[in-house]
């Protein structure tokens, strides 16, 4: 919280370490809500690691990195490639095209 500031909610899972007195103490001190996923609701996070997946083995696992700024560059150009780019399974389109195809339509000012 000192690096990084103050969230208005913190989701987690049900880990010890998130569900202890002294944790939980200090985000009720910054008014911060407690969200803590239920018991056995993997569904919750299985988007997310889908796309860890993705990214370890499309782009991590293949490259050898002199830097932590190379690496980000690098990671930045992938979730380019990942969001513009490539052609998602479950979409069998690109993101991209998903978003902007479900954009409302503008009227064009007098």
């Amino acid at each position: 919280m000192d690096r990084y500031g103050v969230s208005r909610i913190f989701n987690t899972n049900q880990g010890s370490q998130f569900i202890s007195k002294a944790f939980t103490n200090v985000l009720k001190q910054h008014d911060t809500r407690i969200s803590i996923d239920g018991k056995g609701s993997w569904i919750d996070n299985v988007f997310i690691e889908r796309l860890c997946r993705s990214v370890k083995y499309e782009e991590v696992y293949l490259h050898t990195y002199e830097s932590l700024t190379q690496a980000r560059k690098s990671l930045e150009k992938y979730f380019e490639f990942y969001n513009r780019k490539r052609k998602h399974q479950t979409l069998k389109v690109k993101p991209d095209e998903v978003y902007y195809a479900n954009l409302p339509v503008r009227q064009q000012a007098a």
